[in-house]
C-alpha cells in the first residue's frame, strides 16, 4: 500500500483536536521537527503530548498554547537548560504533568506495545514519583505472586498518534532508524496511528533484500513524508550532527520570555518546513556543515 503523504496531508488527516501525541527523539536527536511545525501552523491543540524525553518540539508546542498536558521521564534540552515555554506553563498551572522516570514511560510503551493492560516495575519503589503516579490512576502498588516482594503495575500508553523521524522509509512504511531508538519502536507498536519523516523515501521494496535492518515494519506505520532535514535543528545519526546555534539561540529566546518565543515561531515557521529551512539557511551553508560534521563523527 502506498503510503506516501505530505506533512500538511498527514498531520490533517491524522492528528486531532485533544489528541495524545507521543514524541518520537530524544534530547537533541532526531527529535520530529517537521511534524511538529506542520501541527503548529494547523492549529491543533488540546493535546496531551508524552515521551521519554520531551524537548524541543514539545517546548514549541506549549509556547503557541497547543498543549494541555504532558507525561515524560523529563523536559529540557540537558546542557542548554530547561524549556522555558513549558516550565512557565506548567508553574502557571495551564499545563499538568505526569512526572515518570524514563524506564517507567519505556514501560507504559511497552505494555501498550504487547496489548497488555500493565507491566510490572520495581524501579519506582521507595520514590515520591510513584505516590504521584498511584495518586493519578497510572500506577499500583502491588506484591509479586511468585516471591511475595513488592512491585510495581504500571498503566499501559496508547497514543493516539506517534511522530518519528528516521533516516530511510519505503512507501509502504517500512522504517529504517540508524542509531539509538530510545522508546520509539514500542511507542509506535502501541500508538494507533503513526505519522513518519524520513530523509529519504525509497520505493515500495526497497529493503527487501536486507530485511534485518527494518526497524519498524510497515504494519505499523500509518504515513510517511519525505522530508529531508526533518530533524533541524536536532541530528540524525549518520546523516547530520545537530544545529548548536539554533539551538542556542531558541533557548535564549526561551530565557527572556514566551512573548519572544512565539515571535521567533511566527517569524521562522514558513508555509511548509522547506520554507523554514531557507528561511533559518537560506544558502545551504550551515547544513552542510552539519553534514560535514557527522562525517567525521562517524
Amino acid at each position: 500500500m502506498h503510503k506516501l503523504l505530505t506533512a500538511a496531508e498527514a498531520v490533517s488527516q491524522h492528528v486531532r483536536q485533544g489528541s495524545v501525541v507521543g514524541m518520537g527523539g530524544q534530547n537533541i536527536n532526531r527529535c520530529p521537527m517537521a511534524l511538529v511545525h506542520e501541527v503548529i501552523r494547523q492549529g491543533i491543540g488540546g493535546l496531551t503530548v508524552v515521551g521519554c524525553n520531551l524537548s524541543l518540539p514539545l517546548d514549541m508546542l506549549v509556547a503557541t498554547g497547543l498543549v494541555v498536558r504532558t507525561e515524560q521521564g523529563t523536559g529540557n534540552l540537558e546542557r542548554y537548560g530547561t524549556l522555558f515555554a513549558w516550565r512557565r506553563a506548567v508553574e502557571r498551572g495551564q499545563v499538568s504533568v505526569g512526572d515518570h522516570s524514563h524506564l517507567a514511560m519505556a514501560s507504559r510503551f511497552a505494555a501498550g506495545a504487547l496489548g497488555l493492560p500493565y507491566l510490572p516495575t520495581r524501579s519506582l519503589l521507595g520514590t515520591d514519583l510513584l505516590d504521584g503516579l498511584v495518586s493519578e490512576g497510572v500506577a499500583v502498588e502491588s506484591v509479586d505472586p511468585f516471591s511475595g516482594k513488592p512491585l510495581v503495575l504500571l498503566k499501559a500508553m496508547t497514543p493516539d498518534v506517534a511522530l518519528i523521524h528516521a533516516n530511510r522509509a519505503d512507501v509502504a512504511g517500512n522504517v529504517i532508524i540508524d542509531g539509538v531508538t530510545s522508546h520509539e519502536v514500542d511507542m509506535v507498536r502501541a500508538a494507533r496511528v503513526t505519522i513518519v519523516t524520513a530523509e529519504e523515501v525509497l520505493p515500495a521494496g526497497a529493503f527487501a533484500d536486507r530485511p534485518e535492518q527494518v526497524t519498524i515494519p510497515e504494519a505499523y506505520v500509518t504515513a510517511v513524508v519525505e522530508q529531508p532535514y526533518g530533524a533541524f535543528p536536532t541530528s540524525v545519526y549518520r546523516a547530520y550532527d545537530f544545529a548548536e546555534s539554533e539551538i542556542k539561540e531558541y533557548q535564549a529566546l526561551g530565557r527572556a520570555g514566551d512573548g519572544e518565543v512565539r515571535e521567533w515561531i511566527s517569524g521562522n515557521l514558513g508555509s511548509s518546513f522547506d520554507d523554514h529551512l531557507k528561511l533559518r539557511d537560506p544558502d545551504g551553508v550551515l547544513r552542510g556543515g552539519l553534514v560535514e560534521q557527522m562525517r567525521r563523527l562517524v
